[in-house]
Order: structure tokens, then sequence, then C-alpha cells
């Protein structure tokens, strides 16, 4: 363990020297709201934030656009301008406290956002700790939330690595995530392949911007679904670093023993959850944790057993919370650093999985690379075609899942779901329009004429975007520009 190429774990002593960050994943309503229950997930014992922002904040429109309407607050937390965010970590010192942030189209507005929030409580920007995903592959493979073609849209995620090299020596600037192409369907070894496929090209985005391997590799993370076939799960993690620490050393020639390292965050089975039985998803949580643990991740999300019906409400997430309490302080799995290393099965899953990973890649540059393989719609039909098969086992009865297909009964017990308020939306628009009220419109102006001109030409964009977030200038502003810059992308499958 710690050692190349990291099969057995990304430091040496692992769990018997630090803990994983236990990160739990909330979001909705206002930035009030939210702001409350991350207050609630630190006092029991969270030790780090991650994000869930809605689905307008994701694509670019603000609360009052006509397209957010019934959307606003719903799936995550509405961000809108800077005052929100600002009030999404009141009473949270940003300097002392870890934050992802799960944000992939608008990731530079909302990074540059994160940066004016910590300068107005004073905090250096350089002590700044944390992720923003930033990853958009895998938004137009499987998830959706994209707004600009592929191309400009890679431009914004190099223009963050660039930015963050120079003023964000600590906060990880890309989390390239498996994790939404296996919730789509994909299996473990298309997870790992189609991940690092990914990788690959924003390393190479990465290398054409001037930077060096060395530069920006150390803040690359990454982001892996857990599911609950236990031993495929932890031969999964195992195959993915290997394969990674060869790919960086290999063919990119990272000399920095940090740039060979993939750290990772990892989330239990959302796809996995049931709305039948629901107290069921305790139990399924409490294995796909175990098999993150024992594969080494390096911080942990464990889902609420009531996210098949709703957001997570209080006492789902507080057990969810304490699941991992239990795992890493009742269990002992954290006194061994490789507990299941040298098992015959292990290592022989692991290098089934690196193989047919190894095949998967080599497919994916065979059509020309990522953003090629994207536009032809490779990836898509690769996961489809898994998500089709895996339903047809589980209506089969081949696939048993307990509750669902077999061990059923009769609901009769009534649960208690979290909804958000119904005032949200409106809560929401009046905050934007105090937002809008209080500025300086010339000096909004003028950062969004400046945001066009670095658009429009090959400067880094967060500069401008900067300007833009301290005039208080909204996200649909922000992104109307860049939309007029760079268009906006249509997959043709609708």
């Amino acid at each position: 363990p710690g050692q190349y190429p990291y099969t057995r774990g990304a430091h040496p002593s692992m769990y018997r020297g630090r803990l994983w960050t236990i990160r739990q994943y909330a979001g909705f309503g206002t930035a009030q709201e939210t702001n409350r229950r991350f207050k609630y997930l630190l006092d029991q014992g969270s030790k780090g934030l991650s994000v869930a922002f809605d689905l307008p904040t994701q694509i670019g429109y603000d609360s009052d656009d006509p397209i957010a309407s019934g959307e606003v607050g719903r799936v995550g937390v509405a961000i809108d301008t800077l005052d929100d965010l600002e009030m999404l970590f009141e009473g949270i010192p940003l300097d002392e406290i870890s934050t992802s942030m799960t944000i992939n189209a608008t990731a530079p507005i909302l990074l540059a956002m994160y940066i004016a929030t910590a300068q107005r409580q004073g905090v250096d920007p350089s002590k700044l700790t944390g992720t923003i995903q930033n990853d958009i592959l895998k938004e137009y493979i499987a998830r959706g939330t994209y707004r600009f073609p592929p191309q400009p849209a890679l431009r914004l995620t190099r223009d963050i690595f660039t930015y963050a090299s120079q003023h964000l020596p600590k906060f990880n600037t890309i989390s390239i995530s498996g994790y939404h192409m296996r919730e789509a369907g994909a299996t473990a070894a298309q997870e790992i392949g189609l991940t690092l496929a990914n990788a690959i090209c924003y390393i190479e985005q990465a290398l054409h911007a001037g930077l060096k391997i060395d530069e920006f590799a150390p803040r690359l993370t990454f982001f892996f679904a857990s599911h609950s076939d236990l031993f495929e799960e932890v031969a999964k993690f195992r195959a993915a670093r290997r394969l990674y620490a060869k790919l960086m050393t290999q063919r990119f020639g990272a000399k920095d023993p940090r740039s060979s390292v993939l750290r990772f965050h990892t989330q239990t089975g959302g796809v996995t959850l049931t709305a039948q039985q629901p107290d069921n998803n305790v139990v399924r949580v409490a294995y796909q944790a175990l098999a993150a643990v024992l594969g080494g991740t390096q911080s942990l999300h464990t889902n609420a057993y009531d996210e098949a019906l709703a957001l997570p409400s209080e006492a789902a997430s507080r057990v969810a919370l304490n699941t991992q309490h239990i795992l890493a302080h009742e269990t002992g799995v954290t006194n061994t650093v490789d507990p299941l290393g040298g098992s015959y099965f292990i290592e022989q899953l692991t290098d089934a999985l690196e193989a047919d990973a190894e095949a998967i890649i080599k497919q994916c540059e065979e059509r020309g690379g990522a953003v090629n393989a994207i536009e032809a719609g490779w990836p898509q039909s690769l996961i489809e075609q898994s998500a089709y098969e895996l339903g047809q086992r589980v209506e089969s009865g081949e696939r048993l899942v307990v509750g669902v297909n077999e061990f059923a009964r009769e609901e009769t017990e009534t649960m208690e779901i979290f909804r958000p308020s119904e005032q949200t939306a409106s809560e929401q628009v009046s905050r934007l329009e105090a937002s809008r009220a209080k500025r300086n419109d010339d000096e909004v102006k003028a950062a969004l004429a400046e945001l066009d001109t670095f658009a429009q030409g090959e400067e880094n964009i967060m500069p401008s975007l900067l300007k833009a977030v301290h005039a208080l200038a909204s996200m649909g502003e922000m992104c109307r520009v860049l939309r007029d810059v760079f268009g906006e992308y249509d997959d043709g499958r609708a």
C-alpha cells in the first residue's frame, strides 16, 4: 500500500493513519434551509460538506426564468448570485471545512462564487480545500446537465485547471466521475474504462494549455459508485488505481508520485435503492459502504434509506451518517491496511476488471478519443445496452432484488418523507430580486461585457467571472453571455 502501482491503497498506512472523510451530500430549497442542514450534519460528526444544486443552477438558469418553473430547489439548493452562496456557508469557516460541489456545466461560475465567498469571510483562497466536480464529459454520456458544446465546455474545464494551479493549491480541480455512468447502467468494468478514457481527454487538454503533468495531476480526483456485489466493487477500486498509475507514468511521463495516485470519493449506489420495503436500503447501504472502505476510498457518502422516495429526511440522513461512524469505529475494518490483499479471488477479479477496462479505453481511442466517441454516441449506447440487459435479468427473476421480485410483502406501513417547502420558489425569486435591487447596474454591465470579451478570446475566463460574481451578476446572466459566444449543445436524441 502506498507504493506504485497503488493496487493495495493510496497511502502506506491507509485508515490506521487517517480515516476517510465522512462527507454527506446535501442540498435542497433555499440557501438558508440548506445551511441549517449543513450545520446539523457537521454537529453530527460529518467532516466535510458536499453540495447538491438544483437543476436550474446546474445548467445555468435563474430561478425566475420560465424554464426553471417547478424545479427551483427541488433536487438541490438554488443558487442565483453570490449572496446565495454566502448564505449557504454562513457561519461555516471555509478555511476549516472541506467542500465538494457537484457542478459541471456551470462549474467555473460556482467556483468563482466559492472563492468570492471565502474572500467575504476574510479567508485567503489559497487555504481552501475541497473538490469541484467539473466533469462535463460524463454529462454528455450519462447525466444530461450540459449547456454548452463539448469543445468550449472543455475550455472552461481547462481554465479551472490553469487558474487553480496558480491560486488554489489545496483545491481539487476536478472529480472525474464514473458514478453517474454506473447509475445509468454501466458495468463495473465500463465504469473504470469510460472514466479513465475521460480522464485521458482532460489530461491532454491541460497539457495542450501548456501545463506540465506534475503541476496539475496531483489535484485530479475521481468519483465512483459502490454497488452491492461486495468483492467486485473492492476489485474495481483496486483495478482502477493500478490502471491509472500505469497510464500516468507510462503514457504521460509523470515523475511526482502524487501524480500517479488515484484518489477518489465514493457514494453508495442510489440506483440500487428500492421504494419497496425502504428499510432494506439501510442494509444495502451498509454493505456498499463496507465495499468502498475495503477498496480504499478517501471519502465516502452513504445514501439515506428514503432516497428512492424523496430527498432525504433528517432522520434518514442521521442513519446514513451513523452507518459510517459504526463502520469506522465498531467493525475493526480500519485496523488493517489492506485486509483483502493477497486473496486469490480478489487478485484474480482485479486482474480481470483491469483487462476489461483497458479494452474499453482502447475501443474509445480507436474512435478518436472521448469527445469523438461521445459525439458518435458510442459510450451512451454501451451503457444503454448494459442497463437493458440488467433490467431484463431483474424482470425475469435471474437477478434477485429483495422486496421487489422476491421476498416481497404487501406494504402496510406509511413512511413520512421529506418535501421541500412549497414557498421555496417564491422565496428564492424574492431573494434574487433583492440582490438585483442593491447592485450597481453599470458595474454589472461592465463585468458582463468583459466576460463576453474573455469568452471570445483565449484568455483564462476565471478572472472575468470573479469580477462578474463580485458585481452580483446572476447565474443566468453569466450563462447567457457564454451561450451567445459558445452556443448550446443538442445531442439530437430528444
